[in-house]
């Protein structure tokens, strides 16, 4: 069973912890999460696609992802790396952007993955932060939006081996 928490704080930052464990190695949801052809099969809510996923898994390194709704919207994400310790941590920042390139919300997201017996429990410990007034709503969906991702992810590593 997932564990979800999930709070605001004084400033409106909007704060989420979601750990879950999957019947995966660690080595491979690792992979999932740092190599684009396999980040682009699960991340976003569902429904979503990625037309668009780049990611240069290193500290210092970028990522990209235009993330596709169902109705046909593209919703861009730029960001970076703070922090890579394959297969154990990731730390990176996320800008989400309109179709100019204006910021919406920031967030930081550390996502841990720890070894249980051959399988991964993986925790995403995410800070958000609105910039514009659209925000608001984007917030509201976070905990969601994470937890369809990571349903996702789950379906992703239990469907193939990643090559």
């Amino acid at each position: 069973m997932p564990e979800v928490t999930g709070s605001a704080n004084e400033n409106g930052e909007v704060l989420l912890s979601i750990t879950r464990t999957f019947a995966a190695p660690r080595d491979l949801v690792f992979r999932a999460w740092t190599e684009p052809q396999h980040l682009a099969k699960w991340w976003g809510p569902a429904g979503f696609t990625n037309p668009v996923c780049e990611v240069d898994a290193r500290p210092g390194g970028d990522i990209w992802i235009v993330m596709r709704g169902p109705d046909g919207i593209d919703y861009p994400m730029s960001g970076t790396f703070q922090d890579f310790l394959a297969p154990e941590r990731l730390v990176f920042t996320a800008v989400a952007e309109d179709a100019d390139g204006n910021p919406l919300l920031e967030s930081l997201t550390t996502v841990t993955f720890r070894e249980e017996g051959g399988k991964t429990r993986v925790t995403v410990n995410a800070r958000a932060a609105g910039i514009a007034a659209i925000a608001r709503e984007m917030l509201r969906g976070m905990e969601t939006g994470w937890s369809q991702s990571l349903d996702r992810l789950e379906e992703t590593v239990a469907s193939a081996r990643l090559s």
